[in-house]
């Protein structure tokens, strides 16, 4: 039975793909990436059909969290979330939190309260079946190039905040961060609770630089720490409020976010050492049951 080229060449792909897997770093992370893009792509043509039977709406982030909870299994990551307590039961809050990656979105919907929204970069809203699940989900998109449409599309989010009972989730640094700290940060979530008169929740979520690296192209398994801060109340405050409470909340997040990263990399070395010692004793065992 002969074998054309191209049923050669499929089956030296399927012999090097694995191999490649299993030997580069480099070559896993980006299989990894674009699975995990594709992936959500996918689940998103899965929910536009659901959440297109309510149109727009809050109500159908629901369906997205739902579909996306299980990503995390994929992938080896370990969510330990506390603070939940610290989440308002009933009013209208606005949630800031760290942005590090894509990666992010895990963490999100590990703890995305009830009728809460993202708001987003308006280049989401073209990113295929995601933007259109997403604008279905309600999310409040923003153009960060004209400072004139993100004030207005603010000052909309903080009626319909009041109007409509949704909460409101915002990454402040405005863009993500892979240098294990904190961006300055922009103030547009700040003037959001302020003009709706709600409460600031910080939300830091650890550094992932044990299992992801984006310079370094590494992606394993790991553990993220996640903390939901007592909300910060900003009745009474004004607009001229707004920078001491930005640079305020920025620093008790940055004091967090080092507290856990640091406690959640001596907790992963710990468990490394406990594995080694482990396979030591195992291994030694072994040679005296030889012996």
């Amino acid at each position: 039975m002969e074998i054309s080229m191209s049923q050669g060449l499929l089956i030296l792909l399927l012999i090097l793909v694995p191999l490649l897997y299993e030997w580069s770093a480099t070559f896993k992370y980006f299989c990894k990436m674009a699975f995990y893009n594709g992936w959500i792509l996918t689940l998103a043509v899965l929910a536009i059909p659901i959440c297109a039977v309510r149109g727009r709406n809050v109500e159908n982030m629901k369906v997205l969290q739902f579909m996306l909870l299980h990503i995390k299994y994929l992938y080896g990551i370990k969510i330990d979330v506390k603070g939940w307590e610290n989440f308002p039961v009933k009013e209208q809050y606005v949630v800031v939190s760290n942005h590090q990656s894509s990666l992010d979105l895990l963490g999100m919907m590990e703890i995305l309260p009830g009728r809460c929204v993202p708001i987003a970069k308006r280049e989401l809203m073209y990113a295929g079946t995601a933007g259109l699940a997403c604008w279905l989900a309600g999310v409040i998109f923003i153009n960060r190039k004209k400072t004139d449409d993100a004030i207005s599309v603010m000052s909309e989010a903080a009626q319909t905040m009041i109007q409509e009972d949704v909460r409101v989730w915002v990454f402040p640094e405005g863009t993500r961060n892979h240098d294990g700290s904190m961006l300055p940060f922009k103030r547009g979530a700040f003037h959001l609770a302020v003009q709706a008169q709600v409460p600031i929740v910080p939300v830091v979520m650890s550094s992932y630089k044990d299992f992801y690296n984006k310079k370094e192209r590494k992606f394993t398994t790991g553990r993220c720490s996640v903390r939901i801060l007592p909300p910060i109340n900003t009745r009474g405050l004004s607009s001229n409020d707004v920078p001491e409470l930005a640079d305020r909340t920025r620093e008790l997040m940055l004091s967090t976010f080092l507290q856990i990263s640091n406690s959640s990399s001596s907790s992963q070395s710990i468990a490394n050492v406990h594995g080694h010692l482990m396979r030591t004793q195992m291994e030694g065992d072994a040679t005296l049951m030889k012996a």
